[in-house]
């Protein structure tokens, strides 16, 4: 979409679909792009909340002169530092030389450090106000979600909360841009993924930030990526609230890592049982083809973990490590886990991933199987009886009709 979009009275969405960038932060796949979301504020005082990528910058300023013409941009809104929203900055500073940038006291130290900008700059506190004319903005704080710097900006007038990276996913918005022109669905799994793997870990920062906001009457969320939620933005809410309280489906994942498809069959086989136990809802991963944000969105969003590993070179198959890792570095609680090793001329998988499971918030289901090259019956049987325990355990934490 080239042109602005008009989001609600006197303001714009001027952001950027990137269809260019394959890997969000060189780690995170986008199969479908993702959306740069900015936003002017068209008043006796003119504000633009957070710019796009670098690369983007000819077409915000396109934008902005289209809306704007001659007359100045009176203030720049930096809610979040991180490159993919301020990657503008310097040079909108030179297209509009009397531009005043709003942030708190770690956006300034930021704006420095990136760009070298020390000049004009306005601080802000927790819940300072700046009047446009028939709209006002309140600034509110919501530290390390993710960044330190990162603040969420509220206008009083329509009731719009520009909401950075919270509440904000993958995919680009190519056509549609609001709640009720998109198949949800999609976009809901992509909050997700982007949650999981971008936010989890500051879930605790998450929930300081919704109790604080609790207050705002919100009728649109705005955020920097993903849909603009007007139809619907108590849900968007609701499923953040949710993720940052580890709250889980009545579910599991099966994550395996196999080279010759010993490990794959005791997987398959623990799946199975959990299915004869009435689990419909699995998640199934090779460790080797999945990429890690997926595998890590599954994880998020289940009570059971199952996972199967090879040994390799005497330690954890090489994928499955990776995986370990950033589970350890998500910090999620209140799952269950259950492990199955293998190995044939040295040990070493299974012991990791009893660490792993002995590390964190994690309830470990017994049996844990090890199996010497390939699995026989009597081994198949305690991945039976391993899934019918994960499935009887699961089942428990849940009431009928509940998810």
């Amino acid at each position: 979409m080239n042109h602005s979009i008009k989001v609600t009275h006197h303001t714009y969405w001027l952001g950027a679909n990137d269809h260019q960038t394959d890997l969000f932060e060189s780690l995170w796949p986008l199969p479908k792009g993702v959306t740069y979301n900015c936003y002017l504020i068209d008043d006796e005082k003119t504000a633009l909340i957070d710019t796009v990528k670098g690369p983007f910058l000819t077409q915000l300023v396109e934008k902005l002169k289209g809306l704007l013409g001659e007359r100045p941009l009176d203030y720049l809104v930096v809610n979040h530092m991180e490159p993919d929203h301020s990657g503008a900055i310097k040079l909108l500073r030179c297209v509009y030389p009397q531009l005043k940038i709003i942030g708190n006291v770690q956006t300034k130290g930021m704006l420095e450090n990136f760009y070298a900008l020390t000049e004009n700059i306005q601080i802000v506190k927790d819940g300072d106000t700046l009047d446009l004319g028939k709209h006002t903005l309140s600034f509110h704080l919501v530290p390390m979600v993710h960044w330190p710097e990162t603040m969420v900006t509220y206008d009083h007038s329509t009731k719009t909360l520009f909401s950075c990276d919270a509440f904000g996913g993958f995919g680009s918005l190519d056509g549609g841009l609001f709640d009720d022109e998109l198949d949800m669905q999609y976009y809901e799994d992509e909050v997700l993924r982007y949650f999981s793997n971008i936010v989890g870990r500051y879930s605790p920062q998450v929930q300081k930030a919704i109790e604080k906001l609790k207050g705002l009457d919100i009728s649109i969320v705005a955020p920097s990526h993903g849909p603009i939620h007007r139809k619907n933005p108590g849900r968007i809410i609701t499923l953040y609230d949710r993720w940052s309280r580890n709250e889980t489906e009545c579910g599991a994942v099966i994550v395996f890592g196999s080279m010759y498809g010993n490990t794959q069959k005791m997987a398959e086989t623990v799946a199975r049982a959990m299915a004869e136990e009435g689990i419909e809802k699995m998640a199934y991963h090779d460790i080797s083809r999945s990429h890690v944000s997926y595998v890590v969105k599954d994880i998020w969003k289940y009570k059971g973990l199952i996972l199967a590993s090879c040994t390799y070179n005497t330690t954890l198959f090489p994928p499955m490590a990776d995986l370990i890792m950033h589970l350890k570095n998500k910090m999620m609680k209140g799952r269950m886990v259950g492990i199955l090793g293998s190995y044939s001329w040295s040990k070493g998988a299974l012991a990791e991933l009893q660490n792993f499971a002995d590390s964190g918030d994690w309830e470990l289901v017994q049996p844990t199987v090890e199996v010497k090259s390939a699995p026989f019956e009597e081994d198949l049987e305690k991945c039976m009886e391993l899934g019918r325990k994960m499935a009887q355990k699961m089942k428990m934490c849940y009431v009928p009709g509940m998810k």
